[in-house]
């Protein structure tokens, strides 16, 4: 008998460090109440010889062969995949509980197989009958879709020994464990591994892999960051259920660019694709009314006009309220605060409420100047010009940047019926008329603000 078999160790279930007792802290990633007691696989495996290693090879004398690749019958999530679906990829799609991932994977399997090439969909959460009246719902009509409720790994591989699909969706990766280790399903050994060897099986056969994951309270994919750098794509569908419409989010792709944004509405018939999501963002937009101003934001490539809405008032407590939804909070105060300073606004006293409508949310600094202007026309009590768009990055001396990309977002903005739009000096200069635009410069946020009017 091994004298190591058995051996206890505590494993933090977000980094997969292992110390040799219980800490309320993870020394490695500062997570707390991560770490859970588990039997060391290491310990408890048997140490078998490891596979001969490949040969090296000039880097000039590689071979590279074409990529085969299917379009999952969705443009917006063939978008996000980077153009279409790689074969022999392994895709990780995460989200809150109830956004909608199981939905928009059937409704991609359904289609990925209408051309009469099998799939197999694994639930390891739901029985048959909750699966057939979603597919019901749905409309799902594709015969070539096989259905499985599996939660062991060696069983699957049989599974796709027998039925040989072109891809498959596990539902979800939490659910799945190998019987070759002595830990619960979900805990970070069985993620690990089942994650691994499913990625092998994907490289080895050709086969893609959709996995669906489990997201935890702080919006991160549950269990380790391994599971992450393991596959080929991570996604998050993300949204509100107060909100009809879903955004999925490329975070990281091996086949294609980053930071790119599909839309969906969610409806009765399930995740229908928003073609045109500006006009979309636009529809309830209220005009002439002050602390709203519209943004040109780019999200991958793909330019979106949101609307950012501020609403600043009197405060009548001590510490004054500091809210925002969908932009970032901390770069909300760093506006105030240059507001005060720079243009004299005495906004220490307001109550100051930001949000971006439609639920997005925007994380560059192109935002910048929308967000001040915003703030401002609220508390002057002057609305911006309603055929204005705006964008541009506002620096701690009150000066107004460059963005990247200004074509892009002028040309969204002038396709949706804009007249004029607001940006820095430096970029309009550069960019001449070469747009059905009147370009306003300004260099400062004193001058932008003086756009409002009296």
């Amino acid at each position: 008998m091994n004298s190591r078999a058995g051996k206890i160790v505590f494993v933090c279930q977000q980094c997969g460090h292992q110390t040799g007792k219980w800490l309320g802290r993870c020394p490695q990633c500062q997570a707390w109440g991560s770490l859970a007691e588990e039997t060391d696989p290491q310990a408890a495996a048997h140490m078998v010889p490891g596979p001969r290693p490949s040969p090296p090879k000039p880097l000039s004398s590689l071979a590279v062969r074409p990529e085969t690749r299917r379009s999952t019958g969705l443009a917006e999530f063939d978008r996000v995949l980077g153009g279409s679906l790689v074969a022999g990829s392994v895709v990780l799609v995460g989200g809150d509980p109830g956004v909608g991932k199981s939905t928009l994977i059937l409704q991609a399997m359904d289609r990925l197989t209408a051309t009469g090439e099998v799939g197999l969909y694994l639930s390891g959460e739901e029985s048959e009958a909750q699966v057939k009246l979603r597919s019901e719902r749905l409309g799902l009509s594709s015969p070539h879709l096989w259905f499985a409720t599996e939660t062991c790994l060696e069983n699957l591989l049989r599974l796709l020994e027998e039925v040989q699909p072109v891809c498959l969706a596990v539902d979800s990766i939490q659910t799945l464990y190998t019987t070759g280790l002595p830990a619960a399903p979900g805990s970070l050994p069985q993620v690990r591994e089942t994650a691994f060897r499913l990625t092998q099986q994907a490289k080895a056969t050709g086969l893609t892999v959709f996995l669906i994951g489990h997201v935890t309270k702080e919006g991160t994919l549950a269990g380790p960051m391994v599971l992450e750098h393991l596959v080929d794509t991570v996604l998050y569908l993300e949204g509100d259920r107060s909100h009809a419409f879903r955004l999925l989010r490329t975070v990281k792709n091996r086949f294609g660019p980053t930071q790119e944004l599909g839309v969906f509405e969610m409806q009765e018939q399930g995740l229908v694709e928003v073609t045109n999501p500006s006009a979309l963002f636009m529809a309830e937009r209220s005009l002439e009314t002050p602390g709203s101003a519209v943004i040109p934001a780019l999200e991958g490539s793909r330019p979106i006009l949101v609307e950012i809405q501020a609403l600043v008032s009197p405060s009548s407590l001590a510490l004054p309220r500091r809210q925002a939804m969908g932009v970032d909070p901390g770069r909300v105060s760093l506006l105030v605060a240059v507001l005060e300073k720079r243009v004299g606004l005495p906004l220490g006293g307001q109550d100051i409420y930001v949000n971006v409508a439609g639920g997005v949310r925007l994380s560059e600094p192109a935002a910048d100047l929308g967000v001040a202007l915003a703030l401002a026309s609220s508390f002057l009590d002057r609305p911006v010009p309603p055929d204005t768009i705006i964008f541009g990055e506002i620096g701690l001396t009150g000066e107004v940047r460059a963005v990247s990309q200004p074509e892009v977002r002028l040309k969204e903005g002038a396709k949706l019926g804009f007249r004029r739009a607001l940006l820095a000096s430096r970029q309009v200069e550069r960019l001449g008329e070469r747009f059905d635009l009147e370009l306003v410069g300004v260099d400062t946020l004193t001058a932008a603000i003086r756009t409002l009017g009296p």
